[in-house]
């Protein structure tokens, strides 16, 4: 099935790396325009450039935002909105996972962690609403994690402010639908990507990277993790006009590891 975004543009946030990188492409390549949002100036110039490479038809912005503040915000979707006109389609991915023993987080992991994770998406979602409103069509997608569903010991804060995204995801549904503003989240599992890597850096472990990631891969129902592309071509489809009676649903892109539906 070949799926078009027709001229749609999407806002993206952390779409310098990873996951992010990948939505874009797939967005891109399907006929969409894409601004991506990061902090690092470097790896979105990297991440521009490869966007065009592969959609040379597409427009591209890249916008460099620490939208862990609303300031940061506010540049984000007023560059993206200059750059493409308008925005129809919200992709809040930004955000590295930040857990460990409850005693042991102080205030202000807890803040920044939801300042990157949850507020950033409510202030992103108000700038972007009353655009998608006006037009009658609209796109929002909450990146979490399976743990916003079933949340491990040690798996706050960011067990915490996912799962609070996902309450946000509900709630938005359901006041976007009247507008035709469809709100969806999108969970991942153990999944190739900049923060696997890094992960995989940080161990000091003798074996490669593909080596560790297919041990860890190897425990899922499917036998294996998954790859960046697959995540982006589920984003894709909620996007296009195949998924335009999907919305409030969580859906876990994850090989089948969560142990709830």
């Amino acid at each position: 099935m070949q799926i078009e975004l027709n001229g749609r543009a999407a806002l993206i946030t952390g779409g310098s790396k990873g996951l992010g990188l990948a939505i874009a492409r797939a967005f891109a390549g399907a006929g969409g325009n894409v601004a991506i949002v990061a902090r690092d100036k470097a790896a979105l110039g990297t991440a521009e450039a490869e966007i065009r490479a592969a959609a040379p038809g597409a427009k591209v912005a890249a916008i460099s935002a620490d939208i862990a503040t609303a300031a940061g915000c506010e540049t984000a979707f007023k560059g993206a909105e200059a750059a493409l006109g308008r925005i129809d389609i919200l992709v809040n991915n930004a955000g590295t996972s930040q857990r460990g023993p409850f005693l042991e987080i102080d205030d202000a992991l807890w803040q920044h962690d939801l300042d990157l994770k949850l507020f950033a998406a409510i202030r992103l979602g108000r700038l972007v609403w009353p655009g998608m409103a006006a037009r009658r069509w609209g796109r929002i997608i909450n990146v979490l994690n399976t743990g916003a569903k079933a949340p491990p010991a040690e798996g706050a804060p960011t067990a915490v402010s996912r799962a609070a995204g996902m309450a946000l995801t509900k709630v938005q549904a359901n006041e976007g639908a009247r507008h035709n503003i469809l709100v969806n989240a999108l969970l991942v599992g153990l999944i190739d990507s900049d923060q696997h890597r890094r992960r995989h850096a940080a161990a000091k472990t003798n074996e490669s990277y593909e080596e560790w990631l297919g041990k860890l891969g190897a425990s899922l129902p499917l036998g294996r993790y998954g790859k960046a592309e697959e995540f982006a071509a589920t984003a894709l489809f909620l996007c296009s006009e195949g998924g335009s009676y999907i919305a409030g649903t969580a859906i876990n892109v994850d090989g089948g590891r969560s142990p709830v539906v």
